[in-house]
C-alpha cells in the first residue's frame, strides 16, 4: 500500500543512499551518506537493502507526518526521537501509525542522523544513485510540504506490556564525542613533508565552520611541504589529507572532486571517515597512524557486524510477518579503494 511522508519541519535534510559509484568515471564525486555505517545500519534495521534511499538529517531539528502505518529506523548521532509524542529509541525498528508525527530534536554529540523507512521512499536517480550532487545541481533536498512517496505499509508492532522496547538486536552503537581520534595511513606524498609530517600526529586540530560534505577544514599546526616542484592534477581518494594553504588542513570527504593538484599527506580510513562525518564545528580531532592491513581488518569487521544484524533482523521480521527477509547486501567498496 503506497503512502507518503509529509515534511513539516525540514531542517537541513536530503534523500540519499550510499553513493554514486558510477560517477567518478564520468568526473562526478561519489557523494552519498557521509556516515556510511549509520546509513547502512538504518536500512538494515528497517528491512531494506543497504543502498536503499533514506533521509540524512544534518544538525537541525526535523519533523514529518506519515499518511499510512509504516516502520522506520533512526540511527546516527544521539537525539531525542518521538513518534506521536511518545519517546522512542534509536538504532531499532519503530512503528509509526498513520497520521502520527515523527520528530527528531536535539541532535547532540554528532552532526548527522539517518531515517530509513521499510520499503524505502521514492527519489530521482542519476547514474544509479539518488545521492545529491551540489556541483551538477542534482538531488532531492527536503522543504516544508514535500511529500515523499512510500511503498509499503506495516501494521503497528507494539510491546503490549508497558510499551517496553520490543527489539534487542545486539548492534554495537558508535560513540559520539566532541573529541575524536581518526585513523590514517601514509599518503603517496608523505616524504615531501619531511620531518614536519609528524605534526599531523602530535597536534590537536579544531573543525572549522567552513567544513561541509566536500571536505573538513581543520585548524592547528600544519606540516609544510619541503619540495617546490609542481604537482600535476591527478585522481585523489575520499579521505585524502592535503595542506592547500598555510592556514588549515583539508580532509576530502565524499563530495570531493575526483582530481586535485595538492600533495596528499595521508588518507583517512573508511571507518574513520564515519567519525569525521559526525564532527561538528569546534570539535577536536587528533590523527593516529595505522596500516592498510589494520584499516582493512576494521572495515571488514564492521561489515561482518552489519551482516549479523541483517540476519537477526531477517529472522525477527519473518516471525513478525513484516515483509520478506532483507534483500542481499549491495556492499560499496571501501572509501579510497
Amino acid at each position: 500500500m503506497n503512502g507518503s511522508l509529509v515534511i513539516q519541519q525540514p531542517g537541513n535534510s536530503v534523500v540519499t543512499d550510499l553513493g554514486r559509484f558510477r560517477g567518478p568515471r564520468f568526473g562526478l564525486p561519489v557523494n552519498g551518506a557521509l556516515d556510511q555505517f549509520s546509513a547502512r545500519a538504518a536500512n538494515i534495521l528497517a528491512g531494506n537493502a543497504d543502498n536503499s534511499p533514506l533521509l540524512e538529517i544534518t544538525a537541525l531539528d526535523f519533523r514529518m507526518r506519515a499518511t499510512t502505518d509504516i516502520l522506520i529506523a533512526v540511527t546516527g548521532t544521539p537525539l531525542h526521537l518521538t513518534v506521536g509524542g511518545r519517546e522512542c529509541q534509536q538504532w531499532e525498528p519503530v512503528s509509526v501509525r498513520a497520521g502520527e508525527t515523527v520528530a527528531l530534536r536535539r541532535l547532540d554529540g554528532g552532526l548527522r542522523a539517518y531515517v530509513a523507512v521499510h520499503g524505502s521512499v521514492h527519489a530521482p536517480v542519476l547514474l544509479g544513485s539518488c545521492a545529491p550532487d551540489t556541483v551538477v545541481g542534482f538531488g532531492l533536498r527536503l522543504t516544508e510540504g514535500t511529500e515523499l512517496r512510500t511503498f509499503k505499509s506495516v501494521p503497528p508492532i507494539r510491546q503490549p506490556y508497558f510499551d517496553l522496547p520490543l527489539f534487542r538486536l545486539g548492534l554495537t552503537r558508535p560513540e559520539f564525542h566532541s573529541t575524536a581520534v581518526v585513523d590514517v595511513t601514509d599518503g603517496p606524498d608523505v616524504d615531501e613533508f619531511g620531518g614536519t609530517a609528524d605534526l599531523l600526529y602530535s597536534t590537536e586540530y579544531t573543525v572549522s565552520g567552513r567544513s561541509n560534505h566536500i571536505g573538513l577544514r581543520l585548524g592547528g599546526a600544519l606540516p609544510e611541504r619541503q619540495s617546490t616542484a609542481e604537482v600535476l592534477s591527478r585522481g585523489v581518494p575520499v579521505g585524502a589529507i592535503e595542506v592547500p594553504s598555510r592556514e588549515e588542513l583539508l580532509v576530502l570527504h565524499r563530495g570531493r572532486g575526483v582530481t586535485a593538484g595538492y600533495p596528499v599527506l595521508a588518507v583517512v580510513t573508511s571507518r574513520s571517515l564515519d567519525v569525521l562525518a559526525q564532527a561538528r564545528p569546534g570539535h577536536k580531532i587528533t590523527f593516529r597512524k595505522t596500516t592498510v592491513p589494520e584499516a582493512t581488518a576494521k572495515h571488514r569487521a564492521a561489515l561482518r557486524e552489519l551482516e549479523t544484524l541483517r540476519s537477526t533482523v531477517g529472522t525477527v521480521f519473518s516471525l513478525l510477518g513484516v515483509g520478506g527477509p532483507p534483500g542481499p547486501p549491495r556492499l560499496a567498496p571501501a572509501a579510497g579503494s
